[in-house]
């Protein structure tokens, strides 16, 4: 298509290079003009590699470009909110890494100037954007794997010997639960529709790493007498699976969020596997942003859905610091 939004990105961690702008380079609407770094160097060199018009120095810099629409935030964790509401202060439509902040209260103040300001923000779970979540939700609500007892959830790897990694500073939002275990949450409550009603946690938090959790196990409730379990970690061998338990059969997803798409359907008639697409989810993601900027569709998951994954967020590490089970 001929029509293009025009995405700059502040910071080059790995997620961006290595995903998010080859997924918008991908993409039906969307072009990378602009990344800007703390350094003109670092964002000369990865304006080259990944073949990006314009490099800049600073943050700042990048928000004064009127050649772009859209800026796309992988900053650790603490950043999130100052720079998301930096960029839309600019007039510029955010979609910022996941977690979107570092608590509820933050994502809030987010969601508030989003409002204000008259720009999309968006929370970037590209995962949801792939349409075999839709599948795995009407099989779920056609009844075919009966009634729902639960949702069983991991996303764990191991990278603790790199201890330099800002996933192992507490005090810029690291730990497994920001990290990686948003995402059983967040699956949860999209395959759910509901938001939970409290959360148990118990975690490792090492001292090797500033005490953040590098494993954690918990049980999220919610209406109905179902719950998430789920495990995460930063400390432990991969895997990224989801579980729907019904009392009728089960539905198996081996790569919850990244790897391939299809997943298992067991029920009493027996097993079938639901072959998906191999498409890219941070491409879908990417389309999807630019048509809810040009009012083409309605936004699927509201700045408000952000703020409420940051609320069980909150309860998760609450109770993982103090052993208790947390109210929401």
């Amino acid at each position: 298509m001929s029509k293009k939004l025009r995405w700059g990105v502040i910071g080059c961690a790995g997620i961006a290079v290595g995903s998010v702008i080859p997924g918008i380079k991908q993409s039906e609407t969307g072009e990378v003009t602009a990344i800007a770094s703390r350094g003109l160097e670092k964002a000369q060199q990865t304006a080259a590699k990944l073949d990006i018009p314009k490099a800049y120095g600073s943050y700042e810099e990048i928000l004064q470009d009127s050649d772009i629409d859209a800026i796309y935030i992988p900053l650790p964790n603490h950043l999130h909110m100052e720079w998301s509401i930096r960029a839309m202060e600019a007039g510029k439509h955010v979609l910022c890494e996941k977690p979107i902040a570092l608590n509820a209260a933050e994502a809030q103040k987010m969601a508030d100037v989003s409002k204000k300001a008259g720009v999309h923000l968006a929370e970037a779970f590209m995962y949801r954007f792939h349409p075999r979540y839709d599948r795995i939700k009407e099989i779920i609500q056609s009844g075919e794997i009966g009634e729902l007892r639960g949702i069983h959830s991991t996303f764990t790897f191991n990278n603790a010997g790199d201890s330099k990694n800002v996933r192992y500073r507490k005090e810029w939002g690291g730990g497994s639960i920001y990290d990686v275990g948003c995402y059983p949450l967040s699956a949860a409550r999209l395959l759910l529709d509901a938001e939970p009603e409290a959360a148990t946690v118990h975690a490792l938090l090492s001292p090797e790493h500033d005490y953040v959790d590098m494993m954690a196990s918990g049980v999220v409730e919610f209406p109905g007498s179902v719950a998430l379990t789920f495990d995460c970690g930063m400390w432990a061998a991969f895997r990224n699976t989801l579980e729907v338990l019904g009392t009728e059969g089960r539905i198996e997803v081996p790569s919850a969020f990244i790897g391939d798409a299809s997943f298992v359907v067991h029920t009493r008639d027996g097993r079938r596997e639901e072959q998906q697409p191999a498409l890219n989810q941070y491409a879908l993601q990417a389309d999807n942003f630019a048509r809810v900027v040009w009012g083409e569709q309605p936004a699927r998951f509201a700045p408000e859905d952000a703020v409420a994954n940051m609320r069980i967020i909150d309860a998760c590490l609450e109770s993982a610091e103090t052993r208790k089970r947390v109210e929401l």
